[in-house]
């Protein structure tokens, strides 16, 4: 790391689905009390650079250095429909590494709900919820894993502008209090709220390539 406060550094990432290459030397950094808005078109990697980044995939070249732990929120969760999870489940998914109690999982799922305005949710089917819920649930298992680092890929897809209101809300309290915070977004308010905005473009040569380009 070359700097105490950062929390996530990557140095030349490449990655590639069989001979499509999807990401070529991205090196980025995120410190403790940011917030950056990944941003880009559609299939220019911004989902593929968070699973690198959180560690669920690994590049083909490059590397990732984390600091500390890191949660990531994804789009769209894998939760078949024949499959009754509970609002309640998904957000307990996010403590399946901490050493707590059944009452204390209890507890902190709770207040993850509360803090994105379910209460009450736990119960709930997942797969029966509105898409703005859904997102809303699984933010709050991002926030009740309790790490340095939250990665979040599109976390206001289909929500009202009431419920991106208080995610907005929540995710520049997380950062305020020192969290790092990464969205892959579309939102413009999101990437006018962070701190710094990165976008992923697309060169087309005769093997497509992607570059960062730092804005302010």
């Amino acid at each position: 790391m070359t700097s105490s406060d950062t929390r996530l550094l990557t140095h030349s990432l490449y990655f590639s689905y069989g001979n499509r290459e999807i990401l070529s030397d991205v090196s980025l950094s995120i410190r403790a009390g940011e917030m950056v808005a990944i941003t880009g078109e559609n299939g220019s990697g911004k989902s593929t650079l968070l699973e690198l980044m959180a560690g669920t995939m690994t590049p083909d070249r490059g590397l990732v250095e984390r600091s500390c732990p890191v949660a990531l929120v994804v789009q769209r969760p894998a939760v078949p429909a024949e499959l009754p999870l509970t609002a309640g489940d998904v957000v307990a998914m996010g403590t399946w590494r901490s050493k707590i109690t059944r009452k204390q999982r209890h507890q902190h799922v709770s207040r993850a709900l509360a803090r994105v305005e379910l209460t009450g949710f736990e119960a709930r089917n997942f797969n029966e919820l509105s898409g703005g819920q859904r997102q809303r649930v699984l933010v709050a298992q991002g926030l009740v894993q309790n790490t340095g680092v939250l990665l979040l890929d599109e976390p206001l897809a289909s929500m009202d502008s009431t419920s991106r209101t208080l995610i907005h809300e929540i995710l520049r309290s997380e950062v305020r209090r020192g969290l790092a915070v990464m969205l892959v977004t579309h939102d413009e308010d999101s990437t006018m709220l962070a701190d710094r905005s990165v976008k992923l473009q697309h060169h087309r040569t005769s093997c497509p390539e992607l570059q960062l380009a730092t804005e302010s």
